[in-house]
This record gives C-alpha cells, sequence and structure tokens, in this order.
C-alpha cells in the first residue's frame, strides 16, 4: 500500500479504511485525498484493467467510481469517492507507478542518471530546422558577467566548443568567438538519439577572458523531437487463418507498426479496426511499452466457410503527434486454422564478451528458447530482428536453427554491437519473441594503426591537388588514425617528412596536415608524401600511407619576349600585307595563364602603317614610301589571359 501525504503520514483512520479497502479490492492504493466536504474521501488506485477494477469495487467495496483516466507511464488509475471520512486534510499528494519487471526498472534508473546531469545550461532546439539556426547567447544565458569586475571589457569572452568528440557533436553546432550558439547540420533526433526517449547532446565550450584561460562550460541541448515520421507497418499485407469451427473469443497476434519518431507522443500509436463487416471481429490494443502494443483480433462472430472464407480487414494505426499521421495494413482472413504460444527466450537481454583470440569456428553464444506448443508449432528459427542495424548485423552469423552465433573475421574490436534476434515458431500463423544482445568487441593482441586522411580539395584515392598560390599554414588535410588495441599497443605515433607539409597533432590520434614552405608549379609540377604511423608495442607495429599532389596552376609569371629590340628590314612599294618580321614571347604557366595575344603601341600621334596577328606576326597595312619616311620605332605589347592579366613590351625599329 502506498500513501503519500505532506508533512506526515495520514491519520489513523486513513490507514484503517485504506486497510479494508485492499482486505477486498486486488489492486493498490497508491494515493488518498480529503475532498473539501468531510463527508467524502478520493482514493486513487493502480490497475491495468480498469473494467476489471470497476466490477471489484461495485460488487466488493463500498465506492463509487468518479473519475477514470491514464496516466503516462501506460498504466491504469481510478480514482474512487467513499462515504469514509478522514478527518485531516492531506497535503499535496501523488501518483505512483508499479515498475512491472526489472527492464523498465533498469532503463528508469539510466533515464534518471541522465537527466541529472549537472551542466551549466540548458537549451531547447526542435530536430529538423535549418543549418544555422540560432540557439541561444552563452554570456547572457550562463550569467558569465556577473563573475566579472565592472572594468572588465566583455568583448574579452571567447569561446570555442572542444575538439575530439566522439558523437559527432563537434559537427552538429558551432560558437561564435563572442558565444552565440548555432546549429551547424540538421538535426534528426531519429538518428542521433535512436534508443533514447530524451535526446540530447553535451557541449564543452573554453571560455577565454583575452589571453586567459577561465573555465570549461558544459552546455546541454536538448533536441526536441518533431512528428515527422508516419507509423510503418512491416508488411502492407498481414495473412491469418481460422477454423471455421473455431469458439468466439478466439484471439489471433496481428503484426503492430512502429513509428522511428525519439519522444513518446510523436511515437505512441493508437490503431483502429475498418471494413469490419458486421462486427465479426474485434480489435484489442494491449500496451506492452511506452513504445509497443501488442494488438490482438477477437473473434465476435460465428464463422461459416460455407458461407464466407475470406475477409478483408483494414488496420489503421495513428500516432500521438500534432497534426497526427496514419499508416494502414490490410489484413487478410482465410478460414481455415491456429497457433497460440510464442517462443519464450531463456533471458531477455544477453551481454557478450568478444577477445581477439576467439576462434572463429566456436560460437560466442548459444541462445536458446522454448515453445511449449506441440509439433511444428514448437520448432523455433532464429533471425536477427528487423530491428537490428545492417552496420552491427555484418559482423555475425547466426544458424537459424541451432541458435549459434559466431562473428565473421571481419569483425571489429574496440567497439560494443547491439543485435536484436527473433526466435520464431513454425506454427501455420507464427508467432515470435525477440531478445537483446550486447556484445563488447576486446582486443588484447597487438594489431598495425589504421591511417583514415581527408583532404580539403577534392581527392581520388590518394592522389589530390594543390594550388601554387596556397598560403603557409593553410590546412590541407585532416588524418585519423585508429588503433583498438588495449594498453601501450594503442598508443600511436605519426610522422610526415615532406618540404612543403607538415603534420600537426591536434589531439590522441588526430592531426592536420598543414603547409610549411612556397609551392612553385612551374619548378615542380607535382610531388608525393608519405605519412608514417608507429604503436608503442612491442615489437612496434607500423603503417605507412604515401599521397601524391599535382601542384595546380596559377597565373603568378609574366610573359618574356624573347629579346628586348626587335629589328626588321623592308621595302619600299610593295603591295598591303607584306611581311615585315616576326616578335615571339613565353609564358610558363598553363590554361589561359599561358595564352598570349600580341598589340602594336603608338604614341597616339603617328598612325603606323603595320599591324601585328595574335602570334606575333607583323606586316604592312599599306605600300611604304621611303622618301617619305625610311625608319619607324614603335613598341609591341604581350598579355596573357590569365585572372589578373599579366603583360609585357618590347621595342621594334622597322627600317625602309
Amino acid at each position: 500500500m502506498y500513501v503519500w501525504g505532506g508533512s506526515k503520514l495520514v491519520c489513523e483512520s486513513a490507514h484503517h479504511l485504506l486497510q479494508e479497502l485492499e482486505a477486498v479490492l486486488p489492486f493498490p492504493c497508491i494515493g488518498i485525498k480529503d475532498s473539501l466536504s468531510l463527508a467524502t474521501t478520493h482514493i486513487t488506485f493502480y490497475t491495468s484493467n480498469f473494467i476489471e477494477l470497476y466490477n471489484s469495487v461495485t460488487y466488493q467495496a463500498p465506492v463509487i467510481i468518479t473519475t477514470l483516466l491514464p496516466e503516462h507511464w501506460n498504466s491504469t488509475v481510478a480514482t474512487v469517492e467513499t462515504t469514509g471520512s478522514i478527518n485531516k486534510q492531506l497535503d499535496q499528494w501523488n501518483i505512483l507507478k508499479k515498475i512491472e519487471d526489472m527492464f523498465t526498472l533498469i532503463l528508469l534508473m539510466l533515464l534518471m542518471e541522465e537527466s541529472c546531469w549537472c551542466v551549466d545550461h540548458i537549451y531547447h532546439v526542435k530536430e529538423n530546422n535549418d543549418t544555422h539556426s540560432y540557439i541561444g547567447d552563452i554570456v547572457t544565458d550562463t550569467h558569465l558577467l556577473d563573475n566579472i569586475q565592472s572594468q572588465d571589457n566583455s568583448n574579452k569572452l571567447t569561446f570555442n566548443i572542444l575538439q575530439g568528440s566522439t558523437d559527432g557533436t563537434i559537427q552538429l553546432f558551432n560558437v561564435t568567438p563572442g558565444g552565440q550558439l548555432y546549429t551547424a547540420a540538421i538535426l534528426d533526433a531519429e538518428i542521433l538519439c535512436q534508443y533514447n526517449v530524451d535526446c540530447f547532446r553535451i557541449l564543452e565550450i573554453a571560455v577565454h577572458h583575452g589571453h586567459s584561460f577561465t573555465k570549461i562550460l558544459e552546455i546541454k541541448v536538448m533536441i526536441e523531437d518533431v512528428n515527422d515520421n508516419y507509423p510503418i507497418f512491416p508488411e502492407k499485407e498481414f495473412h491469418l487463418q481460422y477454423d471455421e469451427n473455431v469458439l468466439i473469443g478466439t484471439k489471433e497476434i496481428v503484426l503492430n507498426a512502429i513509428d522511428k519518431d525519439v519522444s513518446i507522443q510523436n511515437s505512441k500509436l493508437s490503431y483502429e479496426l475498418r471494413n469490419n463487416n458486421n462486427n465479426t471481429f474485434q480489435l484489442m490494443v494491449i500496451e506492452v511499452s511506452d513504445r509497443k502494443s501488442k494488438i490482438e483480433l477477437i473473434l465476435n462472430g460465428k464463422l461459416d466457410r460455407e458461407m464466407k472464407k475470406n475477409y478483408y480487414l483494414h488496420l489503421m494505426a495513428t500516432d500521438g503527434g500534432s497534426p497526427p499521421k496514419q499508416a494502414g495494413m490490410e489484413i487478410h482472413i482465410l478460414v481455415r486454422d491456429k497457433n497460440d504460444n510464442a517462443p519464450v527466450f531463456s533471458q531477455s537481454i544477453y551481454n557478450v564478451t568478444v577477445k581477439d583470440t576467439q576462434d572463429l569456428y566456436k560460437p560466442i553464444l548459444n541462445l536458446t528458447a522454448t515453445d511449449v506448443d506441440q509439433g511444428t508449432n514448437g520448432q523455433i528459427l532464429y533471425t536477427f530482428s528487423p530491428d537490428t542495424l545492417d552496420k552491427d548485423k555484418k559482423f555475425f552469423i547466426l544458424n537459424q536453427t541451432s541458435g549459434e552465433l559466431f562473428v565473421k573475421k571481419e569483425f571489429e574490436f574496440g567497439k560494443i554491437y547491439k543485435l536484436s534476434v527473433e526466435a520464431t515458431d513454425n506454427g501455420k500463423i507464427p508467432m515470435s519473441s525477440t531478445a537483446t544482445i550486447l556484445i563488447n568487441g576486446v582486443s588484447y593482441l597487438n594489431s598495425p594503426p589504421k591511417i583514415h586522411v581527408k583532404f580539403v580539395l577534392k581527392s581520388a584515392g590518394n592522389k589530390t591537388a594543390i594550388s601554387e598560390a596556397i598560403q603557409i599554414h593553410s590546412f590541407v588535410a585532416y588524418v585519423k588514425v585508429i588503433d583498438n588495441d588495449n594498453g601501450v599497443n594503442g598508443q600511436v605515433k605519426c610522422h610526415l617528412q615532406n618540404k612543403y607539409l607538415q603534420l600537426i597533432s591536434m589531439s590522441e590520434k588526430k592531426y592536420k596536415v598543414v603547409v610549411k614552405s612556397e609551392i612553385d608549379r612551374e619548378s615542380e609540377k607535382s610531388f608525393s608524401f608519405t605519412i608514417k604511423c608507429q604503436d608503442n608495442g612491442l615489437p612496434p607495429l607500423t603503417i605507412e600511407k604515401e599521397f601524391s599532389m599535382l601542384v595546380t596552376d596559377t597565373n603568378d609569371v609574366q610573359p618574356q619576349f624573347s629579346q628586348d629590340i626587335f629589328k626588321f628590314l623592308t621595302y619600299e612599294n610593295e603591295h598591303k600585307d607584306f611581311p615585315v618580321g616576326y616578335v615571339d614571347a613565353t609564358d610558363p604557366d598553363i590554361g589561359d595563364g599561358g595564352q598570349l595575344t600580341y598589340s602594336l603601341l603608338t604614341n597616339g600621334k603617328d598612325i603606323l602603317p603595320f599591324q601585328i596577328s595574335d602570334v606575333g606576326f607583323i606586316s604592312t597595312i599599306e605600300s611604304l614610301d621611303r622618301e617619305e619616311r625610311n625608319m619607324y620605332e614603335f613598341k609591341v605589347l604581350v598579355k596573357d589571359k590569365g585572372t589578373p592579366s599579366l603583360e609585357n613590351t618590347a621595342n621594334v625599329v622597322v627600317e625602309v
């Protein structure tokens, strides 16, 4: 009996009244409170079957039901009123939930532990908002300026999110130097918090005052779920079979829908049966957990195969979102026969540790499930549940008949894998149950590190490009080293030898490649470099990875004439387009930066009787007269087509 009060327990008469009620009712009393009138008392019971409670209260106790309401724990609470009186008004009272099994209790403890995380501030942001959505001002919301003396300048406070997050938090949020927090990606609660009711990320933000480190702020960002997922049935059509002489009231299990939304409200489903001719069938939904229900189809009327052998029903699932989303599944019922017991696993959760010395030919676990049904209805088949992620399932082999679980050769250590396994019987209408397997891969042997490199510019395999105009200290690539060995076997150091690039450590097993000297394409069109990593094991294991870089051109070289002065001799009285001479220039740049055009320069007074082609060929545009002019001096201009364009000039002397 649970009785909650304010400053003290209920008085003696309240105890007596509750004891009398519990003596005749099969339900625990979990709350009691006087009404405003001293003649009545309200008592609250916990029950999972309010019809049974109503019958018990009506016929076994002198009370009348006044209120019946569901609570968020999927329990049912009834408030009853009796003529018994309690002489003392109780303080505000609460409702306790009856915890059904140890798994729920463990889950509740984990949720309480997460909710008690001590942080400096909590923000709330809805999922699916645009990238760079504003979240809040850390300076204002955490009252940092309250601890800074008035003569200090708040502009000296700077903020940055600490690197090295293992859950991708650093890629989800950005903080400005001034402390404004934004999203850096579209947040999807279903991806980020697949198994959690409360979806959040903890940001560790370093605060500097001027050049001095001040403190680390722990900011909790609650990612609020929106109703962006429709309920999904595992099949579009579900088939059932009944014997035509089956008893009225017979129940059959129907596949339930799932909703991937994180919040309980958005993923909580209600069901409706449509196209139910003459109400031959009735739907009963039994809530197993906040997210899962057991759906039973109950036969309400007598079946006659000769009259009708097929029924086609439509099962609708509606979530609790606003607005709600719906999905449907067709139920095809063939009047024939039934299987009423599901297999039961020996335990609901299996914890397994796999060492890197594991023999691939020996199972890491023998699953055991039993089914009390006889014959083929008791034969069990083991399979991975659709809930199991492909990224976890790909490392394991499950023997469907024996229940033996093996690891594959490609199994990766240093990780925890979650598998969901179903035991399904061989009945005409199969029934199944599910168990969870948590597998921890532990490495005790020394294996070589693995190098992963991501370049700023587009790359193909181990080849990439770099511009000759890149500045010194510019970021080129991100290097991440993976070594899941334990102890010193997993400690790794990396080096890079190259005259243009250097490797700088960012944190443990994380590096950045930056430019350390100028790069000139005209002197070196490409170069290669090697990253070498070695662990501290005995003996140490080393891995090398070589990369090649193509140096891309920028227009940084001025065209050059082959000589400063070009002298040519031509003749008078010749025809138009008579050749005079050829000037040539070169430019080592490639592309547009190496394509040249020529033009003649005048002082603005002379009109030259010459022209020059795109390739530097000079010819006359009219007949020359030596007696009128026997010498011409002018300049020729050469320009490349780069951006910006570079140019040069040379002197030309033509004697007639």
